[in-house]
């Protein structure tokens, strides 16, 4: 920055644009950090995961260069509408949709000079892609006696996806920045880089709602009980959970000595019964009914005559997956199933043989 602002070479008017600018620093300083908490509030009332959200003022002599360019242009400073510019870059780019409602909903916008560009490249061309809102915060949102002109000043909001936001930085620094007209044929290959990008973008989002989709799917069949058509993985063992199988079999198991139920996530089995097997919902199902009254059964034998008055909610889920492991392995299928739920360990040779003792002794295998 200059000392003197006569010192940058404008004319008075631009003189005297700068000048304002130097005096109102503090103002639009003020500005930038407004702008950012409520796109950060507004953001996350809207449960909305952003990759980025900065805010800037600009710096004195970026202006100074812009007003030596286009200064005739410009009435007032208050005509610049990007002194102080806020970004937003989404992962997804229907999310940008999303965000400039938001926008919209806090600020006042000033849609005649707000610009979409993405709707300005041709079906054929490929290229920068940002909204761009030029907006003022209402005073019924927030204002400031000792700065009056915040509520007069706009400012912009850029929102684009990380890989828009990549391109333009690209592009600015290769060819905007950089100082000289760039030959064709890297304005052809930037092009064909800008296309691939926004290639990427629009599949990135349509896995996205495919997935979510697939989700939906799924969860519904979960509640429908059909099972044999749902594959077991984290999401739907999730929501198996969720409608509680094995309710039944451990209150069976507390009334033994009048124990409470301790709620536990039984995820971690989720490894084990894959490792044994089970690849849907429907094995899953069908082994909790076969195995219910061995599950029990084995219980019985494990805290009957003790004062255990507390069990975990996996307590059923866990001796289901003993008995089976049992049934189809031997005492090596309870050492493999340990290992899987807890991790190898000598330990669990020791516990797999006592275990698969006392499985044998009551079931006669």
């Amino acid at each position: 920055m200059k000392e003197r602002i006569e010192d940058y070479g404008l004319d008075l008017h631009c003189t005297m644009m700068l000048q304002e600018y130097r005096d109102l620093v503090p103002m639009f300083s003020k500005m930038k950090a407004v702008v950012l908490e409520q796109l950060s509030g507004c953001l996350q009332r809207g449960g909305l995961i952003v990759s980025g959200l900065e805010a800037r003022v600009k710096q004195e002599e970026s202006l100074a260069g812009k007003l030596e360019l286009k200064g005739r242009k410009y009435r007032t400073l208050s005509d610049l509408t990007d002194i102080v510019g806020a970004r937003i870059i989404t992962f997804y780019s229907d999310e940008v949709d999303k965000i400039s409602a938001i926008v919209s909903d806090v600020f006042e916008v000033d849609w005649e000079n707000s610009v979409d560009k993405r709707r300005l490249l041709g079906i054929d061309t490929f290229g920068y892609m940002s909204l761009h809102y030029i907006c003022r915060i209402p005073e019924s949102l927030y204002s400031d006696p000792d700065y009056p002109e915040l509520n007069q000043y706009r400012f912009e909001v850029q929102m684009r996806t990380t890989l828009q936001h990549v391109w333009a930085n690209m592009n600015h620094d290769t060819g905007y920045k950089s100082g000289f007209e760039v030959p064709p044929e890297y304005i052809r290959s930037l092009s064909r880089l800008a296309g691939l990008l926004e290639l990427a973008d629009d599949e990135f989002s349509r896995i996205r709602h495919d997935l979510t989709d697939y989700r939906r799917k799924m969860e519904q069949l979960v509640r429908d009980g059909s099972f044999d058509e749902v594959s077991l993985n984290a999401d739907t063992f999730r929501n198996y959970l969720a409608l509680d199988p094995f309710h039944k079999l451990n209150e069976m198991i507390a009334a033994i000595n009048q124990a409470e139920v301790q709620p536990i996530s039984g995820m971690p089995y989720l490894e084990p019964l894959r490792r044994m097997g089970l690849k849907t919902l429907g094995d899953v199902e069908r082994m909790r009914k076969e195995y219910t009254p061995k599950a029990y059964k084995l219980a019985l034998h494990q805290i009957s005559g003790t004062d255990l008055d507390i069990i975990a909610s996996t307590l059923g889920l866990q001796n289901i997956c003993l008995v089976f492991a049992a049934e189809k392995g031997g005492e090596m299928g309870v050492v493999r199933f340990l290992n899987a739920l807890n991790g190898e360990s000598k330990y669990n040779v020791d516990s797999a043989r006592r275990i698969y003792q006392q499985i044998c002794k009551i079931h006669d295998m």
